[in-house]
């Protein structure tokens, strides 16, 4: 039978999709939707039993397929030392709303009613690329809340003006969407090679196919609509500052959003963050070198040991 015949019979990413369900509950978290209110619902992985003498960690993705698939190789090494939580952002996964806001600040405030409903008031968090700015915002709207960050190739300091000066590669917001939000064989391999200093080669186009049907087809336009949000008049005099210890994760030859951003990042923190430069890796330096990615976290969120040093 060929590919593309089995391919009709078979989805290999609605399989992975579904052993990261399993991986989940088996880690002993559940899966809970939470309405909170206004038409919005926020989907989020808890802990089927929370444990009150253990701190609590919250999780959050960036963009892709959903949660599952970002997290789903790393739970595990946190489960035991932390209460768990990771949540689909809004129009990722199974979370919507009704509302026209599309600011980072609004995902933020959602994230922290649903911790809220689930009775948690005090977490560290890892967000990754625009995870961390709705963990950044968090850390700003609820300071009291968040108590340490990981942010890993987020670039929450960039500027409208950098796009028209060339720090990206590429020209312009639409062309950004295409990429972040492919739709066809040709984007989700373009995204890929964004993403990865060695990105998987020979991927057949069925297979390409399949995961953009399975992962990336819904909320399209509510997606590219918080990809403009995020650089619409965006200036770093106006970023406030944190004060919360924060450790920034970054990969070498990020091409998504480049180093640069992280340096500055850094020197906008100012003492309160630690900066790691994991060499070959790209944008997705959680996938691509997870034991140094995990290392570091462990390290700063387990061990509560802010002298990291880059790899």
């Amino acid at each position: 039978m060929s590919p593309l015949k089995i391919s009709k019979y078979f989805s290999f990413a609605a399989s992975r999709d579904w052993l990261y369900r399993y991986t989940f509950a088996n880690a002993g978290l559940q899966s809970m939707k939470t309405d909170i209110g206004d038409g919005t619902i926020m989907h989020c992985w808890i802990p089927k039993i929370h444990k009150p003498s253990k701190p609590n960690l919250l999780l959050l993705h960036g963009f892709g397929a959903n949660a599952m698939w970002q997290y789903g190789d790393h739970l595990r090494h946190f489960t035991a030392p932390f209460n768990v939580y990771v949540p689909d952002l809004l129009f990722f996964g199974e979370s919507y709303t009704a509302r026209n806001e599309r600011t980072e600040a609004f995902q933020a405030q959602c994230v922290m009613k649903m911790m809220g409903a689930q009775g948690v008031d005090r977490m560290s968090l890892v967000g990754i690329s625009y995870g961390g700015f709705v963990g950044y915002n968090m850390a700003v709207q609820f300071p009291e809340s968040v108590e340490r960050l990981v942010l890993c190739c987020t670039g929450v300091c960039l500027e409208e003006k950098d796009m028209e000066d060339g720090l990206f590669k590429v020209p312009n917001l639409d062309e950004a969407s295409s990429i972040l939000l492919p739709q066809t064989p040709e984007k989700l391999r373009e995204l890929l090679r964004f993403s990865f200093v060695k990105p998987a080669r020979g991927v057949p186009s069925w297979f390409l196919s399949d995961f953009i049907h399975v992962m990336c087809t819904d909320y399209v336009e509510e997606k590219r609509e918080l990809i403009h949000a995020i650089l619409k008049d965006r200036h770093l005099s106006n970023l406030p500052k944190i004060t919360q210890p924060t450790l920034i994760v970054w990969g070498e030859q990020d091409q998504i959003f480049p180093l640069e951003l992280g340096n500055r990042l850094k020197r906008h923190i100012g003492e309160g963050a630690s900066l790691v430069v994991v060499k070959n890796a790209g944008h997705a330096v959680n996938l691509e070198r997870p034991k140094e990615f995990l290392r570091h976290l462990r390290s700063f969120l387990v061990d509560n040991n802010n002298n990291v040093s880059s790899c």
